[in-house]
């Protein structure tokens, strides 16, 4: 075992490179390139944060039912969204220009281009269509909008979007809003009103998923009107689209509706701050496609969403979704994986940018090391060589000179340098002798 050792010990100490003088050397240069890289990391290109908080909607409306499965969608992903209630889309656009609020639902019609640009907003995709649905009582005739001139109409409180949206169809119409008798009650309350006669009809515009537009269509004396004039709203009001309530859509065996009706529809769009990470708006994309892709009554399988129908920009990242679909590496990896290699892209920057310079460092710093180890031994024998040139002819101190010049050769034989350095070493040593040669020589004389 003692030979074995001895040999590893000799192999080591003859070695043709100094992996602990090498490992120093390029102790600095690492540190720096970590320090760079995780400054990078952090600074240049942070992790996608793992909470977002989405402004929905009122209680049972379609907003709060979408919140809760895009909630769902992104937990796979172990983002954590945090559901905020709302009066409905300006309040949610209020919400997001706070900067209360990082995503929310807004309705098409809300603001407009120069707006959003100006408030540092972005579209992340227009999601479904909001019909415009007029409930009205069945003893209320109205074929057409002017004939609610007189009756208690509700429009919703101001944040839901309605209010704005119906007064711009109510103008077209030549219809002022002060000529009806307009309430504010929100969506439950206001269903409530409707089916006790306490008002005579009440405007949503909503996905026909909501809870309330689905008991409505089915409840006994309560009508839909129908928009028969939906073509021509479109070309007065750009931001609306012509759709079709098909007959029996509701229910096929009860012939709910028993005929087509005719709507107008704006667009529920998904609406960010230009702040939100790139990354989010992916998953958001992505979890968007899952939820709206499907055939509905009022859409096509594929439809949506798409980055039509909005006044506001379209992200960059929802663009380049739409047009390439999702990141390559998204594809095949989970987005924490994928996230973490495309983030590495940006590392790679600074660390080409400190391995050139520093890799011409290292080697100097590296050899300074070895040839330190043999240079720190050149002072001592100076140093004897000044003793004995102080002290010339004073034999009593020539043998102390003799003992410091064995000591130091004894410690340079014990001085492992690399082989191609070995060189320096038997020149000291030879040094060292000639020293001692003079020491002897002063003895002798």
């Amino acid at each position: 075992m003692q030979p074995m050792r001895r040999v590893i010990s000799n192999v080591r100490k003859f070695s043709t490179l100094s992996l602990r003088d090498l490992l120093v050397a390029l102790g600095p240069t690492v540190a720096l390139v970590i320090i760079a890289c995780v400054a990078a990391w952090l600074l240049v290109d942070p992790a996608p944060p793992r909470k977002v908080v989405l402004a929905t909607g009122q209680e049972n409306s379609a907003y709060e039912e979408f919140g809760r499965q895009y909630a769902k969608a992104l937990a796979k992903n172990d983002i954590k969204v945090t559901l905020v209630p709302s009066l409905g889309s300006q309040d949610n656009l209020q919400r997001l220009v706070d900067g209360k609020v990082d995503i929310a639902f807004v309705q098409s019609g809300s603001t407009n281009e120069t707006q959003a640009q100006h408030r540092g907003l972005v579209s992340l995709g227009s999601l479904f269509t909001e019909p415009v649905w007029l409930f009205l009582r069945d003893s209320v005739k109205v074929d057409n909008l002017t004939q609610l001139r007189g009756l208690r109409i509700n429009l919703g409180p101001e944040g839901t979007g309605v209010p704005r949206l119906f007064k711009q169809v109510l103008d077209v119409n030549g219809v002022e809003p002060n000529e009806l008798k307009i309430s504010a009650l929100e969506n439950t309350p206001a269903t409530m009103a409707l089916l006790d006669g306490s008002i005579d009809g009440l405007v949503f515009s909503s996905a026909p998923e909501a809870p309330l537009i689905q008991m409505l269509l089915q409840t006994p004396g309560i009508k839909l009107f129908d928009f028969t004039q939906a073509e021509a709203y479109t070309r007065r009001l750009p931001f609306l689209t012509h759709v079709v309530l098909p007959r029996g859509i509701v229910d096929l065996g009860r012939d709910i509706p028993a005929r087509d009706y005719q709507l107008i529809a704006p667009t529920a769009t998904l609406v960010a701050r230009d702040d939100l990470h790139p990354a989010l708006i992916d998953l958001f994309v992505q979890a968007a496609t899952d939820i709206h892709g499907g055939a509905g009554w009022f859409q096509q399988q594929g439809q949506f969403p798409t980055p039509r129908y909005s006044e506001i920009p379209v992200a960059h990242e929802a663009a380049r979704f739409y047009r390439d679909g999702p990141p390559f590496l998204q594809r095949y990896m989970r987005f924490w994986l994928a996230n973490l290699f495309e983030r590495m892209w940006v590392v790679l920057v600074p660390l080409l940018a400190l391995l050139i310079p520093l890799s011409k460092v290292v080697p100097p710093v590296y050899v300074w090391r070895i040839r330190s180890r043999v240079y720190r031994w050149y002072g001592q024998l100076r140093a004897v060589e000044q003793e004995l040139e102080a002290h010339r002819g004073e034999e009593a101190v020539l043998p102390n000179l003799l003992r410091r010049l064995d000591d130091i050769e004894r410690r340079v034989n014990q001085t492992s340098v690399p082989l191609a350095f070995a060189d320096q070493l038997y020149e000291l040593r030879s040094h060292i002798n000639f020293v001692r040669q003079r020491v002897r020589a002063a003895a002798g004389a």
